[in-house]
């Protein structure tokens, strides 16, 4: 039985693992974040068509409707002028008949929650080391004791320590796209419930909206800067100064969301980059999700992106089960097209998701508004050729069931 070591426990990584699980194989799961924070907090991610269909061939998919965010309504305020609202249900439908937004770290929970029983899961610990002898993989850890694989995968995210190890620093292998996200919880003080209230300015966004599991609500800051900030991808502290200095003196609501940001548990920052890799793999050490191809943060669909590729890595594996690189290279072949496509587009929506001027800030709330007002049909034709809508729909799903092993 192949032995697979998975790096990182968010989305791609259980997806995989559950894949591979049943084409039999036997995954490992190891997880930098200690099972206690495991699956806590996130923003609003999407999964579009593709995505849902995954999880349904999961028998995931009555878990993950029950979990959506229930956002009905957004109203978008400016400084000055009239509040616009959008119904987001008919936005959403506009989409895609398959669309679900929920919340990362309720997504997370599924996937683990999926899979926990059948495979092992290290939390709180992460690689040091990789040793392809072309035969297979060594591997060290932080804590656990040196192990060997069949194949490494690193589904790490933006940040992965698996592709630093094989194919080098990351500086060298991403492309910033000019902004910065923060996210966190906080009480909902606006009374939102199911509302979504953002604020717009040249070159800035912020929106709060609540969370009905909890009775919460989440703050997210969207940002660009003329030059690039450097900062540590770990210090929390370093980043939290960052944000309150980007929103000092900002009016609208921005004084009262900032007042959490200091105690806010589930704070997440980052610099909005792409990851710039044309090939995903090295011997017997492969990547997938974030880690191999992220097209930016919020922006590009990534979720969709890392659920799909996960089951379509799973899948040619298992096709080619007695030579491993080869289901590599077969895997890379698979989700090229959609890859490039998704960067590209994320490109696009980075230009318009952030007002860069006044007539920006002025004409995103009415373009807005008047899209949901068009025929669904309309609005689903002009998400086929969106972008983002090319590149989630450039992947047809193949059907790996003739690969699943009976146990």
């Amino acid at each position: 039985m192949n032995k697979v070591l998975i790096s990182g426990a968010s989305v791609a990584g259980p997806v995989l693992a559950f894949w591979l699980r049943r084409f039999g194989f036997e995954p490992t799961v190891v997880e930098r974040t200690p099972a206690l924070r495991h699956g806590l907090g996130g923003h609003a991610v999407d999964l579009f068509g593709s995505g849902v269909e995954v999880v349904r061939r999961m028998d995931l998919d009555q878990q993950i409707h029950e979990a959506r965010t229930l956002t009905t309504r957004m109203t978008i305020e400016r400084t000055g002028k009239r509040p616009v609202d959008v119904d987001i249900a008919k936005l959403s439908a506009g989409i895609s008949d398959r669309h679900v937004e929920i919340l990362r770290g309720e997504l997370t929970k599924i996937l683990y929650d999926a899979t926990r029983d059948d495979i092992e899961y290290v939390f709180g610990d992460s690689i040091t080391a990789v040793t392809d002898d072309g035969a297979g993989v060594d591997v060290t850890f932080e804590h656990a004791e040196p192990r060997r694989f069949d194949l490494v995968i690193g589904a790490d995210g933006l940040h992965s320590k698996v592709r630093r190890l094989t194919f080098g620093p990351e500086e060298g292998l991403r492309r910033h796209l000019g902004g910065y996200l923060a996210v966190y919880s906080l009480p909902d003080l606006f009374d939102l419930g199911n509302r979504m209230l953002v604020n717009l300015d040249v070159n800035r966004l912020v929106s709060t909206y609540g969370v009905h599991q909890t009775g919460e609500a989440r703050a997210a800051f969207l940002f660009r800067t003329p030059a690039e900030l450097r900062f540590d991808h770990r210090d929390r502290d370093e980043q939290r100064r960052i944000v309150e200095a980007e929103f000092r003196g900002h009016g609208w609501r921005v004084p009262q969301l900032l007042e959490y940001l200091a105690t806010a548990e589930d704070f997440y920052f980052d610099a909005i980059n792409q990851i710039t890799l044309d090939t995903w793999h090295r011997g017997r050490v492969g990547l997938v999700g974030d880690a191999g191809f992220s097209p930016g943060p919020a922006i590009g669909g990534g979720t969709t992106l890392a659920a799909v590729t996960a089951y379509v890595l799973a899948g040619e594996l298992a096709a080619a089960r007695d030579d491993l690189p080869a289901g590599l290279r077969a895997y890379e072949q698979r989700i090229g097209r959609s890859v490039t496509l998704s960067r590209a587009a994320a490109r696009k929506t980075m230009k318009s998701v952030i007002p860069t001027s006044r007539a920006a800030v002025r004409m995103v709330p009415w373009a807005t508004a008047a899209l949901v007002k068009l025929p669904a049909s309309v609005q689903k034709l002009a998400w086929a050729q969106n972008g983002l809508g090319k590149s989630l729909n450039a992947l047809d799903l193949p059907n790996y069931d003739n690969l699943t092993v009976r146990r």
